[in-house]
């Protein structure tokens, strides 16, 4: 049955506002329901700028923003087009972080979530056919909360997360935002705050844990590829514990990819490499340290690891490159409570006449000389003035790339580094920063954030109908990502700003498409994979 009359208004895939044509709102039963002016997507665009100007703390433009997006989906995404670079910060990381926080306090909205309980797996299947409501959905992005950014966990709240993702998605690469679904695994909280908060909104027990948890995992993965059998399922901020495990699962079963193991992975080669474009020197070249050996820390190492072996070392000369630093100093053989994705990259002590003295990260760097040093650690300022000048003291181009966020979690400030090294450092952070005036030079400071480099490839994918995300895919987009550095600007960043994510969000996903097909793995018969794209590719328009 078609929609009409307020059913229409309160559908924001179909909603235009203002922007029905007078004979729209005679066809649908809306005349009379509006005001009488037909406003273009420009004009309302306008309007809608203005109202979020008026808003003075980020939060409340966040809040804005989602009101938006819950009525009018085309206009949201119209506006956020023409404000990219100024509303990704909003939508997403950092802003993101606060409405996970308060979520229990302004949630008015599920912005077209589905919501699964560990409590009800019996309820799982009718979940997502009732979030779908009859949508062909080829995009899924799915978050359990453990480890959301550099906040731990946040239980249902961490909802955000998913549907800021798809957010951006949309905005960067162009998917069509009525065939994507936002997904809360509710597998309870052990936040103790949230459980003893009166209008905390998920279950209240804590995290059920180890073969019961994979199991409601493998309903849901079940019940998912049954119900969108074309879709890629995108896993977004599950606990260290897990992250590794269930991706291990699937990963060569269906289209599957996990941003924080795979995607901080992508990112952070594709800085190394636009810095090294910079420094004119190789991969394996370098020594790496990585502070903060967690689930981001360790999809770097990995994907770092698995590209010195494309460049043609063994897996244990690659091995030797890597130094793990977590808050008990350099991770070694015999440290206890390794995880699964540690253990490969630990050293031996006998490595070292001093190994007791390597308790910190200054003791590391004071004795190994890194070339590149990356934080994933949430330990503010611990990038020190003395450890980076000690680093600067032995390597012509530091790479240093203090990751974690939000801002105030950041290992380093990027004019801190610039100032330290006498503009040495080739720079990135986790969080958007400002250029950096030194010494007549500006120096522009690539962020490395997944946005960059996620939609593209997830469209990619999508538009080539892939049955699987493999390494040669993966490889091909940080190469293509690398390579869009200019090498010869002075104090040229190490990534492309976020102000061009749509250009080369369209460049990555024909490159990730043309891997696809160029290893058979599409489900439909493409031959173009420009032209898969191009006929996938959603705008923002009436």
């Amino acid at each position: 049955m078609t929609m009409t009359g307020y059913d229409v208004l309160r559908n924001p895939f179909l909603n235009k506002g203002t922007g029905f044509t007078i004979e729209e709102r005679e066809e649908l039963g809306l005349t009379g329901a509006l005001p009488s002016r037909v406003q273009t997507i420009d004009e309302q665009a306008d309007q809608a700028y203005h109202q979020f100007q008026s808003k003075d703390a980020p939060l409340e433009k966040r809040i804005f923003l989602m009101n938006l997006f819950n009525e009018n989906v085309t206009l949201f995404y119209h506006l956020m087009d023409q404000h990219v670079s100024e509303f990704m910060p909003i939508v997403y990381d950092p802003v993101v972080a606060e409405s996970i926080e308060k979520y229990n306090d302004i949630f008015t909205n599920p912005q077209n979530a589905a919501f699964l309980s560990v409590d009800r797996p019996e309820d799982i299947k009718q979940s997502l056919v009732n979030a779908a409501a009859g949508r062909d959905i080829k995009l899924v992005v799915v978050t359990d909360a453990e480890g959301i950014l550099g906040m731990g966990d946040w239980g249902v709240n961490g909802v955000d997360i998913a549907v800021g993702k798809l957010m951006v998605y949309t905005a960067a690469a162009g998917i069509d935002p009525a065939s994507v679904l936002a997904i809360s695994i509710d597998a309870g909280t052990n936040n103790q705050a949230l459980l003893e908060n009166p209008r905390y909104l998920g279950n209240r027990h804590t995290r059920i844990e180890g073969d019961a948890y994979l199991a409601f995992i493998d309903q849901f993965v079940q019940a998912e590829q049954s119900l969108f059998p074309e879709s890629l399922l995108h896993w977004e901020d599950f606990g260290r514990g897990n992250a590794q495990v269930i991706l291990d699962k699937y990963k060569d079963q269906i289209a599957t990819f996990n941003d924080d193991i795979q995607g901080t992975g992508m990112i952070v080669l594709a800085g190394i490499f636009g810095a090294l474009n910079i420094s004119k020197e190789k991969l394996v070249d370098q020594t790496f340290v990585t502070f903060g050996a967690g689930t981001a820390g360790m999809g770097i190492v990995n994907q770092i690891f698995t590209e010195l072996q494309q460049a043609g070392l063994t897996a244990d000369e690659a091995r030797q490159h890597f130094y793990l630093v977590d808050k008990q100093g350099l991770l070694f053989n015999d440290t206890p409570d390794l995880t699964a994705a540690q253990i490969p990259f630990t050293r031996s002590r006998d490595e070292f006449a001093d190994a007791e003295t390597l308790t910190s990260l200054s003791a590391v760097v004071k004795a190994l000389h890194p070339t590149v040093l990356i934080g994933t650690s949430t330990q503010p300022g611990t990038f020190t003035e003395e450890i980076v000048k000690e680093m600067a003291a032995h390597t012509e181009r530091p790479i240093i790339f203090p990751l974690s966020n939000p801002t105030k979690l950041a290992e380093a400030k990027a004019e801190d580094l610039i100032k330290w090294t006498d503009g040495k450092a080739l720079v990135s952070t986790g969080i958007p920063a400002a250029d950096v005036d030194y010494q007549g030079v500006t120096y522009k400071i690539g962020q490395g954030n997944n946005a960059l480099i996620y939609p593209g490839l997830g469209f990619g994918l999508v538009a080539s109908t892939a049955k699987l995300l493999t390494q040669e895919t993966i490889s091909a987009a940080i190469h293509a990502l690398g390579g869009l550095v200019d090498s010869e600007e002075p104090g040229a960043a190490v990534l492309p700003p976020v102000s061009h994510l749509t250009t080369f969000s369209q460049k990555i996903a024909e490159v990730t498409a043309q891997s696809v097909l160029d290893q058979k793995l599409n489900r439909e018969a493409i031959t173009d994979a420009k032209k898969a794209v191009q006929d996938a590719k959603w705008s923002a328009e009436y």
